[in-house]
């Protein structure tokens, strides 16, 4: 049994990326891994200051509920990220998610990759939705979550699903007249086989 940590980075609470989150979370748990999943539209969590207090010893200094979740990426096997496509790139929540890893790193004095500190070593995912689909719609998403979380923070690829073709939601989620939900489950269901 792994424990897997969902981050939803989407604002509707029963739109296509939730969706898509439900359907993965009931494979994982279908499998027997134990599955959290936190809303950023329910915690806020603001980007990084640059401010380093979290270099010197000292928590951050935002009072939001990153903190909170600091415990639970601790203890996840598994971290999944999970955001609808918003200008050809995830959402700016889930992006301020990760720019907050910073206060979770630890000095490395050998880094490997030119990098200058050490992350835990978690195994990571990345779910997301768009209306369209075109060759290059997650392209730019792609980019951004190889290099900064596979190759810069180093945490170990599990796998993508891209739900292209979801249509414009207007508060009316598509994703279900696609094959998508199916294919969520079933990676969910089989992440770790």
């Amino acid at each position: 049994m792994k424990k897997i940590l969902i981050i939803q980075g989407g604002g509707r609470p029963n739109g296509n990326t939730a969706r898509l989150v439900d359907a993965f979370s009931k494979g994982a748990e279908d499998a027997g891994h134990k599955v959290e999943i936190i809303s950023l539209a329910r915690n806020e969590v603001k980007g990084c200051l640059g401010c380093n207090a979290c270099r010197y010893g000292k928590p951050c200094v935002q009072k939001d509920c990153f903190n909170d979740i600091v415990p639970k990426i601790m203890e996840a096997d598994l971290l999944v990220l999970a955001s609808p496509l918003y200008f050809w790139t995830i959402s700016s929540r889930l992006k301020a998610f990760i720019e907050r890893f910073y206060c979770i790193a630890e000095e490395d004095e050998n880094p490997p990759l030119g990098r200058y500190e050490k992350y835990p070593e978690k195994d990571c995912a990345l779910l997301m939705t768009a209306a369209d689909n075109f060759f290059w719609t997650f392209e730019q998403a792609v980019s951004y979550y190889k290099y900064t979380l596979i190759n810069y923070i180093g945490f170990r690829d599990k796998g993508m699903l891209l739900a292209g073709g979801c249509g414009d939601t207007n508060g009316k989620p598509r994703i279900g007249d696609t094959d998508h939900l199916n294919a969520a489950y079933k990676f969910g269901n089989e992440i770790y086989q």
